[in-house]
């Protein structure tokens, strides 16, 4: 039977990998779908004066949605909408 006699160190069990992986890269762009179809929907099925009392209208849902620039928080891009020609 034998002993360790030092003790081992091991990295963090949630370390990125340094690999680039391109099945990465899609599953990111596929989860960044998926939120920007879920904050669709979810718009979708405000009535239009909640939508009116965020500041968009309904025709609008389909630009905040698909905007991936804009944050979530609607006091940042209502001023983008308004400045839109």
């Amino acid at each position: 039977m034998s002993a360790i006699r030092e003790p081992i160190e091991l990295g963090p069990a949630t370390a990125k990998r340094q690999a680039y992986s391109p099945l990465e890269a899609y599953w990111n762009a596929f989860q960044e779908w998926r939120k920007r179809e879920k904050l669709r929907t979810e718009l979708c099925r405000l009535t239009d004066s909640e939508l009116a009392d965020i500041g968009i209208t309904r025709g609008e849902i389909d630009y905040v949605a698909s905007s991936r620039s804009i944050s979530l928080d609607p006091l940042h891009w209502m001023s983008d909408i308004g400045t839109r020609r």
